[in-house]
């Protein structure tokens, strides 16, 4: 899909598909029946054979598209879901740390929170604009790893913490690739493709109808490619879930550095 669309306000990327579909359907429709239709000789058999071939397209380029439409919502929500778990796990850490004595504490805490500040105030924008760089914020939590591998526990009891501690910092490191390996989900191609060409032949078969009057042909052409065009926004809309203005937010971390980190 053309990088653009989700750029623009989701109402403006909706108006130009619905437009451009439209557009291109009902010029379509005029070639065909100003050039082809007069050369075909068929009758009310001939429409009965276009009737049954667009509701089998129809059918099969339906039960494709809904496919791909619950696997884009599928894709979209588990990125939401990685999301919400490396905020989590980014809390939980910062509560694990209060077992450190000072001023190891302080400093692992100082580390955490400027790398969830970093991830809120250039992560997310760099994410939101397809820039997509694995190296983002791993300095800090190198920074962050070196000190807390270099703690000796004392006691038992710093010991148990200590364990604690680097086993959520693991979980928060596995979230955090998983959901930089998310960044790039997306239709490839091929799907897109199927998309795209299953419109346009679910169009053009409806285009031989066999209708006299051409303003009821062009409004039975103008209702299936508004329909078409609103599927395919929705696909659009879902399919980058960290690109564009339409994109997973970054409040779970604005809480979580909120209300346990600042504790406002």
């Amino acid at each position: 899909m053309p990088i653009w669309l989700y750029e623009v306000r989701p109402l403006y990327a909706g108006l130009a598909l619905v437009v451009l579909i439209e557009a291109i359907s009902l010029i379509g429709l005029f070639l065909l029946r100003r050039f082809v239709l007069p050369r075909l000789n068929y009758g009310e058999a001939g429409n009965e054979a276009v009737s049954g071939t667009v509701q089998a397209i129809g059918v099969f380029y339906g039960i494709t598209v809904g496919l791909i439409a619950i696997g884009v919502w599928n894709t979209h929500s588990n990125a939401a879901d990685l999301v919400s778990k490396e905020a989590s796990s980014i809390a939980t850490l910062y509560r694990d740390l209060g077992g450190y004595p000072e001023p190891v504490r302080s400093e692992l805490r100082s580390k955490l929170r400027e790398y969830t500040v970093f991830t809120i105030e250039k992560v997310w924008p760099s994410q939101q604009r397809g820039v997509i760089q694995t190296s983002f914020g791993a300095g800090l939590l190198d920074e962050f790893q070196d000190k807390i591998h270099a703690f000796e526990p004392a006691t038992m009891g710093q010991q148990s913490k200590h364990a604690e501690a680097l086993n959520a910092y693991n979980r928060m490191i596995e979230f955090r690739r998983l959901r930089i390996d998310a960044v790039d989900n997306g239709l490839d191609i091929v799907m897109w493709t199927v998309i795209w060409l299953g419109a346009a032949i679910s169009i053009g078969i409806a285009y031989f109808f066999k209708i006299a009057d051409p303003k009821l042909h062009a409004i039975l052409i103008f209702l299936m490619a508004a329909f078409l065009a609103m599927l395919i926004f929705m696909i659009v809309i879902n399919d980058r879930p960290f690109y564009g203005r339409v994109s997973i937010s970054s409040a779970p971390y604005q809480l979580i550095l909120d209300r346990v980190i600042d504790g406002k």
